[in-house]
């Protein structure tokens, strides 16, 4: 049997936005690394200054929107993906790899073997 949930709950915008918390699924898979990467730098990128340095590049993430992906709560398109990389000044694949960011590419490579 399955999950029966009613229309009205499901247009609720409270279950579009906290999906994550009802079926316990991640919306995306680079938040935690974007997290990593702006904490790894050094100094350290603080949110607001990835939102300014994304306002930059034309993209308009306010800091509540940069909280919810780096915490998996709400999807990233492809082209934030590239922009959170352009602002973090790292590899979008960084972002996309199963293993977390690295600044260096050969420490990527290390680790696989």
């Amino acid at each position: 049997m399955g999950l029966i949930i009613p229309q009205n709950i499901l247009n609720e915008n409270i279950l579009k936005q906290n999906v994550h918390y009802y079926f316990g699924v991640e919306r995306n898979i680079v938040g935690s690394r974007v997290r990593q990467a702006r904490l790894a730098n050094k100094p350290r990128i603080t949110q607001k200054e990835l939102v300014a340095r994304l306002q930059v590049l034309g993209m308009m993430i306010d800091q509540s929107g940069l909280s919810k992906i780096e915490n998996g709560q709400r999807p990233v398109s492809d082209v934030e993906v590239i922009a959170l990389a352009k602002a973090l000044k790292i590899s979008p694949l960084l972002l996309l790899q199963e293993h977390g960011p690295s600044r260096k590419p050969e420490d990527n490579e290390n680790s696989e073997n």
